[in-house]
């Protein structure tokens, strides 16, 4: 699932819209959607966007023993 997907799950989960998300984060519903098309949000915009929603975002590795890094 890309991370544009998992956004839309997050608004759906969350009851709000896409642009409704958006506005939340401070940006406009037409720069968010050109974001979502070309898969292209920092950490720290990923962190907005899960506090918007009153959420976490974690972001880790995983190696094939099972150790997060």
């Amino acid at each position: 699932m890309t991370i544009s997907e998992q956004i839309k799950v997050l608004c759906v989960r969350s009851d709000i819209s896409v642009a409704e998300l958006a506005r939340r984060i401070g940006t406009t519903p037409q720069n968010f959607n050109g974001k979502m098309k070309r898969e292209s949000f920092t950490i720290a915009e990923l962190e907005d966007i899960a506090g918007a929603v009153n959420s976490s975002f974690e972001r880790k590795f995983v190696l094939k023993n099972g150790e997060k890094v």
